[in-house]
């Protein structure tokens, strides 16, 4: 059984060429949307902003570099899982101090659970993400459908 609850992913929350200047300026845009559809606080900006200072989530792979950002369930509203793909690569700190990444792919983790479950959620993201012919597909889906398909596809 997967440890990612797939209902949680939305077409509203899968966002396509998503247009952001840089890290900052994509946390910022994301925290509009995510407060207007209602699934956090207005300490959510804040919170994730210092828990990326303090604990970096970006990863390179062998076929695609990501960013996994959350932060503690008590920012949320309600849970949710937003797959973002930007029109550009945008730059985060690599998670263990291995520099910088070039997220073309960040998952959003708004997981209301203890932080076990929170850990399980992130691995199995990283699960898929180390295999190549996976990332290759969730990188070649260009509708929301298709992309929250393609991710369940590899959570089962």
């Amino acid at each position: 059984m997967s440890t990612i609850d797939v209902d949680l992913l939305k077409p509203d929350l899968v966002l396509l060429d998503f247009e952001a200047d840089d890290r900052l300026d994509f946390f910022r845009r994301l925290a509009e949307r995510l407060k207007s559809a209602g699934y956090v606080k207005e300490t959510w900006l804040e919170a994730i902003l210092e828990r990326e200072k303090d604990y970096p989530t970006g990863l390179e792979c062998t076929a695609i570099s990501v960013a996994l950002p959350h932060v503690d369930p008590i920012h949320l509203l309600r849970p949710y899982i937003a797959i973002v793909k930007p029109s550009h690569p945008l730059e985060f700190d690599g998670m263990a101090d291995t520099g910088l990444v070039n997220a073309q792919l960040i998952v959003n983790l708004g997981v209301m659970a203890h932080e076990e479950s929170q850990v399980a959620v992130l691995q199995a993201f990283l699960g898929i993400f180390i295999d190549d012919e996976a990332s290759a597909d969730i990188m070649a889906q260009t509708t929301p459908e298709a992309m929250i398909a393609t991710v369940k596809k590899y959570c089962a």
